[in-house]
């Protein structure tokens, strides 16, 4: 009966450890100064984003002031900065392009974002960004470092 009940407590004490650990890994938000995107991927998103995004985001993503938004710079980050990297990923998935909601694919709009990542002076890295909302929470929005 003792060795049952020391098994269960050690069985706890491990799945303790695990819920730990797991809620520090993911207490550590990536940074977009890791380079969450590829250079290939942000050349896809470059020509997508020339087809579907810029008539009304401008070619350079400066956007327009009062009618379309900017996706670079002092503007984009102040509306942007501490957000997660999933929300603008639903916000383009869900309201992009205007004229034809929810036309892009999830893979096109991963790599939109990262044409915006890599326009925006974000590094890129080895690793492609995800095409789903949930891997990107964890990543948050900040202005490149200079």
């Amino acid at each position: 009966m003792h060795k049952k009940i020391d098994v269960m407590i050690a069985t706890c004490a491990v799945v303790a450890a695990a819920s730990a650990l797991h809620a520090t890994l993911r207490a550590q938000a990536r940074s977009l100064a890791d380079g969450v995107y590829t250079e290939a991927q942000a050349k896809r998103g470059a020509t997508l984003y020339a087809e579907q995004c810029a008539s009304c985001h401008a070619e350079d993503m400066t956007g327009i002031p009062d009618l379309f938004p900017a996706l670079v710079g002092d503007t984009f980050t102040s509306v942007w900065q501490g957000r997660s990297l999933g929300e603008l990923f639903d916000k383009i998935s869900t309201t992009m392009p205007a004229l034809d909601p929810g036309l892009l694919k999830p893979e096109q709009v991963a790599d939109i974002v990262a044409d915006i990542l890599n326009v925006g002076k974000h590094p890129a890295g080895t690793t492609e960004l995800p095409s789903s909302i949930e891997p990107l929470q964890d990543i948050k929005i900040e202005a490149p470092k200079k």
